[in-house]
């Protein structure tokens, strides 16, 4: 595919972005994918090397999705801010709701469709600006109650929609979790990792199956991203929820400007 010297920067460069991303998953609860995909693609050009395929992006980037929700929620839990049976409800409703929706993408319109998922994006985005009253800086997790249906229109939502316009909607949930479903932000982070988990695991297996994954190139990505996301963990458990929650506002606001820079230039 590519001679020794371009192997190496891209090994060098997907190593790169397997530390800066895994350390996001750990921090914000994230899989990561709105930050590696795009660099993915365009970083190489850059660098004057050839293009990589969206096919192996989307390979590299749902790897990195399963290695960093994986150590960063063995971390998370470690701290007791991992609900499983928060995980377990709007995991299952995300996973089938997002098959619904990508069976469902060739019948809607692909701008309406991006314009819904940007406006969520935004508000999402504003939402985190917002502070909680009552936000607990170590919420206790055995005292965890929460809306069921709630939790579950949430995943069915952002499933849905996500399943349409080929989003994982990962960054999304957690600001919907924190303000619909009420749930402390750190158990919202921790949790989403584990929804990220099953959402990846899914794709990983169709994937993995299909031929889709650059095996080689995957190899950087476990080396790093793994430790990387187990530090952006103990560095969340450290962090102030209201700076945890800006941080997140930042890249959900720039995933979100991503979208809506898309929809002008098709307009």
């Amino acid at each position: 595919m590519f001679d020794s010297n371009t192997v190496m920067t891209i090994y060098l460069l997907v190593g790169g972005l397997g530390l800066a991303t895994g350390f996001l998953s750990g921090l914000l609860g994230i899989g990561g994918g709105i930050i590696m995909a795009p660099l993915l693609l365009y970083l190489p050009p850059l660098l004057g090397f050839e293009p990589l395929s969206m096919r192996t992006v989307a390979g590299l980037t749902i790897v990195q999705g399963l290695v960093a929700s994986i150590s960063g929620a063995v971390t998370h839990h470690r701290f007791h801010f991992v609900s499983f049976r928060l995980s377990l409800v709007m995991g299952g409703a995300i996973f089938v709701a997002a098959l619904a929706g990508g069976a469902g993408a060739n019948y809607v319109a692909d701008e309406t469709l991006l314009f819904i998922f940007a406006g969520l994006a935004l508000g999402a985005s504003i939402m985190m600006l917002h502070p909680e009253a009552e936000e607990q800086e170590r919420p206790d997790l055995e005292t965890l109650s929460f809306s069921h249906f709630r939790a579950i229109i949430v995943a069915l939502s952002v499933g849905v929609l996500g399943g349409l316009v080929g989003q994982g909607g990962s960054f999304i949930l957690v600001p919907l979790m924190i303000y619909f479903v009420r749930i402390p932000t750190r158990i919202a982070i921790g949790s989403n990792l584990v929804i990220v988990l099953l959402s990846a695991s899914a794709g990983f297996i169709g994937k993995a199956v299909t031929g889709q994954v650059e095996w080689l190139l995957t190899i950087p990505i476990i080396l790093t991203v793994i430790p990387a996301a187990r530090l952006g963990s103990y560095v969340s458990n450290r962090t102030p929820v209201l700076t945890l929650r800006r941080i997140l506002a930042l890249l959900i606001a720039i995933a979100a400007g991503k979208m809506w820079w898309s929809l002008l230039l098709e307009t």
